[in-house]
């Protein structure tokens, strides 16, 4: 069990810190002067839940925050909801960045092509859409969570040291919960069918641009391969880790017990996403540097005068 713990908490230091900076960078992006794109206002976003779901994820493992004694029930429920609509949120913000993609690199003739200049006001509405959708559909788990200590053994199913999830209404969250996966399944098929789409689309642009070259490319990577990189590495990772953790919890939900090192594990697996993918974002995102650069050139100038 501690090495789990241990893995938790690295997890979690890596996460927070490449969040943050993802995070700083978008804002620092907006008060330099430069028109932030709609992928910076979700990738931003997709920071900020990321950081708020690692928080969460701390305050409901035992260790450093042992002296808080989370043995409260408004603390649990405020804990387990924030972590359910984070993840929600991490969810919905991902399909809809992949949709904005694919709208971007759409041709101008097609029906998708006609969003690209509404890209903007439609991305800040779909947002403010996203966040009253998960904050709304998770306010269910504020009846059913309940500290560890309030109630027995046979009454709960618990998802950590000190909050469980009360048995006495199996029947209303069980359903609940599957309530939940019909709108994440939903949103990751979305995800996975802009994702197909845009690498058709790509494709395609490729094999001409190779006709009309006469079979001639350049060396370095086009803007294209790197759009179609980031996206196939972050929806295929974010896929494989929602079907491992879908699992864990369908069978977990059955047995109705989540012991200590299923618990760790699947603690492990649903964070993942959180940890790698503003590594994904930052890699692959020249204009970060840029941004360093340009705030170094100020500071330069500052100090000289």
């Amino acid at each position: 069990m501690l090495p789990l713990k241990n893995a938790s908490f690295l997890q979690a230091g890596i996460g927070l810190t490449a969040n943050t900076f993802l995070l700083l960078s978008r804002i620092l992006t907006l008060f330099l002067g430069h028109r932030p794109k709609p992928h910076d206002l979700l990738t931003g976003n997709l920071a900020l839940v990321h950081i708020l779901m690692l928080l969460t994820m701390l305050f409901l493992s035992p260790g450093p925050f042992e002296s808080l004694r989370l043995q409260n029930d408004v603390k649990c429920k405020a804990l387990f909801y924030l972590s359910r609509v984070m993840r929600g949120l991490s969810i919905c913000t991902t399909c809809l960045l992949s949709m904005l993609q694919a709208v971007t690199i759409s041709p101008s003739s097609s029906w998708l092509g006609q969003f690209k200049q509404k890209s903007r006001g439609y991305t800040i509405h779909s947002l403010l859409f996203l966040w009253i959708l998960c904050l709304s559909f998770s306010s269910n788990l504020l009846l059913f969570t309940v500290a560890a200590s309030n109630v027995t053994q046979t009454q709960e199913l618990s998802f950590g040291k000190y909050c469980s999830l009360s048995s006495a209404r199996y029947l209303r969250w069980s359903l609940f919960f599957r309530l939940i996966q019909v709108r994440d399944v939903s949103f990751v098929g979305g995800m996975l069918f802009s994702s197909v789409y845009m690498v058709t689309l790509l494709f395609r642009h490729q094999r001409r641009s190779q006709h009309l070259h006469n079979m001639s490319l350049s060396p370095s990577i086009s803007p294209e391969k790197r759009a179609t990189q980031i996206i196939l590495l972050l929806v295929s990772f974010f896929v494989v880790m929602y079907w491992v953790d879908l699992v864990i919890s369908s069978i977990s939900i059955m047995l109705v017990a989540y012991g200590p090192v299923i618990l760790g594990v699947q603690t492990l697996v649903l964070h993942a996403y959180a940890t790698v993918s503003p590594l994904v974002i930052i890699i692959f995102d020249k204009r970060i540097i840029s941004t360093l650069q340009n705030m170094q050139q100020k500071a330069h100038r500052f100090l000289s005068k």
